[in-house]
């Protein structure tokens, strides 16, 4: 690779290759780098070869596109052997990420490896066989930080989200549920040594600084509403107006652009804190408009709204996520203090993004690098986004859902 060299900071970054990337940081560090070759062998030893591994890492994430399926048990443990890492999370992806890299075309395997010396891990697979409350109890007592990943075919991980929101509010939850190019078929996650093929695996995080980053690629559309009515999954009136009026009349009163592009992908927002003075993008709950009944004038949503709930209509383009994305990267660039450096990213984007949404490579690990910089970076192209939004945790869609990794040098011997 090639030398490091010094940012605005202490730490050190460096930039080789496609995918490539490596941050030094005082006594901590990450280093990232992408395979993309026919053979799992070779892609294994191309993603090894870009990655500065002079100190073993802590803790080691690995995405693995789904054409290798047959070999993943060898691809973890060559991975895990050779970098001598102590633990290990990741999943299977239709397609995979890196730094500055989204790997939608060709098979390959991303790896991102974190030097933690003062951080503690807790390594937790979960089988949906076995749930009951003694498997939870490193949730309730251990880090308030999770990457979680699991296998949608095979557990509901929207009801697992919620029943860990439920048993233990503050903990912070970020990933994404594994995907495969056959469904089902290939679809698994790695915690450590084990391959699962069904359940989830979670990793906690103790000792280091996790910034969350959701961004849902929304723009709000006309004006809040307040929710009077609903039942179940329903809104039936905003304002005491049947919601079908209220939809109608925003979408009457675009400008014609914008009613085309908002036509495309209408979505409702649901306040998180009704308490606000005012709401903005990044302040709601996105939610996709499932129908509505012209007769009674009830609109369907895929959320459970709340009397006294703030309601905006919503739309998604790809102007509008990217909008959101750059947004919620330059909110969190500003809030970092003054000797807190970035030391790389675990970055879950939809599998509806990508090259299909923006009409681009490399968009949302692009939009990574632009603002912070050459960032160590590991991820994939998911069937569902796991983060937090106002506070608590949910299962989103058409999201890029962000676990940027923080060292305070000014802490540090």
């Amino acid at each position: 690779m090639s030398n490091l060299h010094a940012t605005s900071g202490q730490a050190e970054r460096s930039s080789a290759g496609p995918g490539q990337a490596t941050v030094r940081a005082g006594r901590s560090g990450a280093s990232a780098a992408v395979g993309f070759e026919a053979e799992w062998e070779a892609a294994c030893q191309t993603a090894l070869d870009g990655m500065d591994l002079s100190m073993p890492p802590d803790l080691l994430l690995v995405f693995v596109d789904s054409r290798y399926a047959g070999h993943y048990e060898q691809i973890i443990g060559r991975l895990r052997e050779v970098t001598g890492a102590r633990h290990l999370i990741g999943a299977s992806g239709q397609s995979v990420i890196g730094s500055s890299l989204e790997a939608e075309e060709g098979s390959a395997i991303a790896a991102l490896g974190f030097c933690l010396p003062d951080a503690e891990f807790t390594s937790l697979p979960i089988d949906p066989e076995q749930m009951d409350d003694a498997v939870f109890a490193p949730i309730q007592d251990g880090p308030e930080v999770w990457l979680m990943f699991s296998n949608p075919f095979t557990i509901m991980t929207d009801r697992l989200v919620g029943h860990l929101q439920q048993l233990r509010p503050e903990v912070v939850l970020l990933g994404g549920m594994a995907s495969s190019h056959q469904q089902q078929q290939g679809c698994a996650v790695f915690i450590d040594d084990q391959v699962l093929m069904s359940g989830a695996a979670m990793m906690g995080l103790s000792g280091v600084a996790v910034r969350p980053v959701v961004a849902q690629g929304a723009e709000p559309l006309g004006q809040p509403w307040i929710v009077t009515e609903c039942e179940s999954n329903t809104v039936k009136t905003l304002g005491s107006r049947p919601a079908l009026e209220v939809l109608q009349e925003t979408l009457f009163d675009l400008d014609e652009a914008t009613r085309e592009r908002a036509a495309r992908n209408l979505l409702v927002g649901l306040a998180m804190d009704e308490y606000r003075e005012s709401h903005e993008r990044g302040d709601f709950l996105i939610r996709n408009v499932m129908g509505a009944d012209r007769e009674s004038g009830v609109v369907a949503i895929n959320a459970i709204p709340r009397v006294g709930q703030t309601l905006q209509f919503q739309y998604r383009d790809a102007q509008a996520a990217d909008d959101d994305l750059r947004a919620r990267l330059t909110d969190l660039r500003e809030a970092l203090e003054p000797e807190e450096e970035v030391l790389g990213a675990l970055l879950c984007s939809c599998n509806g993004r990508g090259r299909g949404l923006f009409g681009e490579p490399d968009h949302d690990a692009s939009a990574l690098a632009e603002i912070f910089g050459p960032v160590p970076t590991a991820g994939f192209f998911c069937n569902g986004e796991i983060g937090p939004v106002g506070g608590e945790n949910y299962l989103h869609g058409f999201t890029a859902s962000i676990a940027v990794l923080t060292s305070n040098l000014g802490l540090q011997d």
